[in-house]
């Protein structure tokens, strides 16, 4: 499979950026696990100019806080999530062939179906990796995400080295 006709990167956020478990204190404040090498990553994708955002139905501001301190685009609360990414693609007229989209959960389907490259994380449900053209070997919270930059990264330069 290649990655070369990938322009943008649609992340879901629980179960890719996270373990998909949260903490809950007393006080009903939760938290998440997240990857910090998952920033290096992202990094590597912004030098190629590929765009990225991330979009889950989660309200937690937790999503929003993480996609800040990793400067990406958040859209979250979003319940119809399919609806939401062809949306944004329409308004930034990116193709849907251009996009991958990673995920981990059947809410996640719709989406992968809708664009060019579907990804799984290691541990993703298995109706999903059923439906992912890519099932990466790590799984969310762990690294995921870097590994398909890495990948992508990979991909692109290869050519120019």
């Amino acid at each position: 499979m290649s990655l070369e006709q990938i322009k943008f990167v649609v992340f879901d956020f629980d179960g890719v950026f996270t373990d998909n478990r949260v903490l809950v204190d007393q006080n009903g404040v939760e938290s998440v696990i997240c990857c910090r090498a998952d920033g290096f990553g992202l990094d590597r994708l912004r030098e190629l100019e590929i765009g990225m955002i991330i979009l889950s139905t989660e309200t937690n501001p937790v999503v929003a806080a993480r996609a800040s301190k990793l400067k990406l685009e958040c859209k979250h609360g979003e319940a119809d999530k399919l609806a939401a990414l062809q949306k944004l693609l329409i308004e930034r007229n990116i193709l849907p062939e251009s996009v991958a989209y990673l995920g981990n959960d059947i809410n996640d389907i719709e989406c992968m179906e809708f664009v060019g490259t579907a990804v799984a994380v290691a541990d993703a449900f298995p109706e999903v990796k059923i439906k992912s053209d890519l099932v990466l070997e790590t799984a969310g919270g762990h690294g995921a995400v870097r590994e398909f930059c890495d990948r992508l990264y990979r991909e692109r330069t290869k050519k120019c080295s």
